[in-house]
């Protein structure tokens, strides 16, 4: 039985635990924490082939110089002297133009849909995930926002997915339960969600039944390379040895780039979200969604619970959470959805905040290197995690065993910046 080590105890490595250990591999994955702290227990829940177009994009850049100046902005990078965020900073720029949104948006929509197959058809009949298939709503108030929504359905709908642009009175009408003070949205009717909480804690439960050994407090402080290969990995406590590694550590993903001597852009993008239960009418939002000028993030998690989240603040992991960016999504929640009106008082002790593993061009990083022969890395999935996490499971054991990958990987190539 061929052994493998998987580190990082976040979706795409427990992802990537399951097929594999469902295909015979003996699988060991660590996780630097308790497997119950990353990102992939606070975001929205989104399964969205929708999401095809990538982080960088045209004017991003600009419009992030002027958010920088605003404390409660949905972005931010925290000024430092850093040869790593200087080098992820010129990948990003770079990669912000039109060309590359319109070459990306296939194989970011193949890998959607890839991912929603899987997690419809194999995920939600092993496991409670809460999974439901009811579309959402990219909400938008302003000509502006309506112009450039036009534009993105648009594109969707020559990539052949099911959306359309809506205007008030539909949006109300899909809605029915608090006001929407919006001109209109695109209504993604190919998008599903759900729950990040169940299906982490799901996901775990499976994989101690496929037989799985899960060692937390495991962070990896050496790796043994020799021939193109890597030997060992070490931890403060012990040492690993297996036929195959699976670098899918997130956001410090990254720092092992290094020992690996893998040019990687990668940052830690901190994202805050706060759940709340469903305890008047205005909070029973039906669909899960985005909205447009406000940056922002709402779903309908599970029952009885809804979530807000959002901002993008690049800094490094240990800076304490900045609060005051909280408020800017409340902010937000408020200018949409009139009726809800929540103080940050009311709900600090149940912010969350978790840091998303950001690339270069924000696209993932999925496949082999050709300095490490029994290396696969799968990370950089940035705000598409939770989305994009059972395709990545299954594209990580094709490549582990040299098969044909379900689509086409090469736009995630490891060493697109080289």
């Amino acid at each position: 039985m061929p052994k493998v080590i998987i580190i990082g105890g976040g979706i795409c490595g427990l992802s990537s635990a399951m097929y594999l250990a469902k295909a015979g591999w003996e699988v060991t994955v660590l996780d630097k924490n308790d497997f119950a702290d990353n990102c992939s227990y606070g975001n929205a829940g989104f399964v969205c082939p929708s999401h095809y177009i990538q982080l960088a994009t045209p004017g991003i850049v600009k419009q992030g110089f002027k958010w920088m100046l605003n404390n409660q902005s949905p972005f931010y990078i925290q000024p430092r002297i850093s040869k790593s965020l200087i080098g992820w900073g010129w990948s990003f720029i770079r990669s912000a133009n039109k060309q590359n949104v319109e070459k990306h948006g296939i194989p970011l929509r193949d890998i959607g849909l890839l991912s929603q197959y899987e997690y419809e058809n194999v995920w939600q009949k092993e496991m409670d995930i809460e999974y439901v298939h009811k579309g959402m709503l990219e909400i938008f108030k302003t000509e502006k926002g309506k112009e450039e929504s036009a534009s993105l359905v648009a594109i969707g709908q020559r990539l052949e997915l099911d959306i359309e642009l809506i205007d008030r009175e539909e949006l109300q009408a899909l809605e029915p339960h608090t006001k929407v003070n919006a001109l209109g949205a695109i209504h993604y009717k190919c998008d599903g969600h759900l729950s990040p909480d169940k299906l982490m804690k799901a996901l775990i439960t499976q994989l101690h039944q496929l037989g799985v050994k899960m060692i937390n407090n495991a962070e990896v402080t050496d790796i043994i390379l020799a021939q193109n290969r890597i030997q060992s990995i070490k931890t403060k406590t012990a040492a690993f040895e297996a036929d195959a590694f699976v670098l899918a550590a997130g956001a410090w993903s990254g720092i092992l780039a290094k020992k690996l001597d893998l040019k990687l852009p990668l940052v830690g993008g901190r994202g805050y979200s706060v759940t709340l239960p469903i305890d008047s009418e205005a909070l029973n939002i039906q669909h899960p969604g985005l909205l447009v000028e406000g940056r922002c993030a709402f779903s309908p998690i599970e029952n009885g619970k809804i979530r807000f989240g959002g901002t993008m603040e690049i800094t490094s992991h240990n800076v304490p959470p900045r609060f005051e960016r909280v408020k800017g999504i409340l902010k937000a929640v408020h200018e949409f959805f009139p009726e809800i009106d929540i103080s940050l008082d009311e709900i600090k002790d149940r912010v969350w905040s978790g840091f998303r593993p950001i690339s270069g061009d924000g696209m993932p990083y999925i496949g082999r290197t050709s300095k490490w022969r029994n290396l696969i890395v799968a990370t950089g999935h940035g705000q598409l995690g939770i989305s994009l996490g059972a395709a990545t499971g299954l594209l990580v054991l094709e490549l582990l065993e040299g098969k044909k990958t379900s689509v086409d990987i090469t736009a995630f190539s490891l060493e697109r910046f080289n």
